[in-house]
């Protein structure tokens, strides 16, 4: 079997980061608007359903970062095979158990990296586990690290 040092990938929370601040922006930019331009002074327009709506996004927004983060996802490829960790449970995958190893791209795209996905023919499943693997930090060396676990499994 190749030599597969034992690599973790976490889950990638940019995106999460990036909405929150753009929504907490808008927000506060819609106060300031809202409040200082129309009304000639600065009152907080408590009656604008407006507020409210961006309040909400605001607040979902900041909870789903809080709970990614609690969950703590990441993909653990060992040399026995390829763990998917969270907060509550592992699942393990052991080498044996994998029939074949796709890497692909999703159909009707651009040749873009971001749209690739690794798709996972277990043996005892009938649908293929997929993978994107722009979801988790250090993509490039995600996708080296399951060419070279499809390798060693097309060898044996």
């Amino acid at each position: 079997m190749t030599e597969l040092k034992e690599n973790i990938f976490k889950y990638n929370m940019s995106f999460y980061y990036q909405s929150t601040i753009i929504y907490f922006v808008m927000f506060i930019v819609y106060l300031v608007i809202r409040g200082e331009f129309v009304e000639d002074s600065y009152k907080l327009v408590t009656r604008d359903p407006i507020i409210y709506f961006f309040a909400i996004i605001v607040l979902v927004s900041v909870f789903s970062l809080l709970y990614n983060l609690y969950k703590n996802r990441h993909i653990k490829i060992t040399e026995e095979g390829i763990q998917f960790i969270s907060r509550f449970g592992s699942r393990t995958l052991p080498v044996g158990d994998i029939e074949f190893i796709k890497l692909a791209r999703e159909p009707g795209r651009f040749r873009n990296i971001a749209s690739r996905l690794i798709r996972i023919k277990i043996k005892q499943r009938r649908r293929l586990l997929s993978i994107r693997p722009n979801d988790y930090e250090n993509t490039g060396d995600l996708i080296n690290k399951f060419r070279e676990l499809k390798k060693s499994i097309e060898s044996r």
